[in-house]
């Protein structure tokens, strides 16, 4: 396995994990925190490993990579963890609006005792499989793509090397002389 895929594996895996367990995952509330944690830490890898200089594509794309990695590690291990524990963050909400609108806090209550009374494979399938997955997909990979952004050009301190610079145009005459442009063509006169 190449190095990029090993870095956006381990970003993923951090995407994934620490936006899928209940409390951590508030976390993503500021600005997609872990998610362009996660992101970063897999384009800080892939240029702690490389041998050559990183360009900001490559560490745009191991980003990528590690959000799309992040988000079905999520799936996998956040979305069952959720379902189990009683959707917790859902009961969070229901609390605050209970000191604002207890008439509204109680229809919140509600709504999550029925979501509790579905079978755990309906409410996975039903969560894995809707437009919120879809969307929440989109912006994991945009924000850990911009995590890799970031991180290329604030550790990536090796320049790159562009190679000995051109030589100057030659334009004839003997090798070691100067190098004088050739004369302009000559002049016929005006045309009538």
């Amino acid at each position: 396995m190449d190095n990029k895929w090993r870095s956006a594996i381990t970003g993923g895996v951090v995407i994934g994990l620490l936006s899928g367990i209940p409390y951590v995952r508030l976390g993503n509330v500021a600005c997609c925190m872990w998610v362009v944690l996660g992101g970063a830490l897999a384009s800080y890898l892939y240029i702690k490993k490389s041998p050559v200089p990183v360009n900001i594509g490559e560490g745009a794309l191991t980003g990528a990579i590690a959000g799309v990695i992040g988000m079905v590690v999520e799936i996998v291990v956040g979305l069952p963890l959720t379902i189990l524990t009683g959707y917790p963050e859902l009961k969070l909400i229901a609390g605050l609006l209970e000191r604002m609108d207890p008439q509204r806090a109680e229809e919140y209550r509600h709504q999550i005792e029925e979501l509790a009374n579905v079978s755990f494979t309906e409410q996975f399938f039903h969560a894995v499989f809707s437009w919120g997955t879809l969307l929440s997909l989109l912006i994991t990979v945009i924000f850990a793509l911009i995590g890799g952004l970031i991180a290329v050009p604030i550790f990536e301190k090796r320049k790159t090397d562009a190679g000995p610079p051109p030589p100057p145009p030659y334009f004839g005459g003997a090798p070691g002389a100067s190098y004088a442009p050739p004369p302009p063509p000559p002049s016929y006169g005006p045309e009538t």
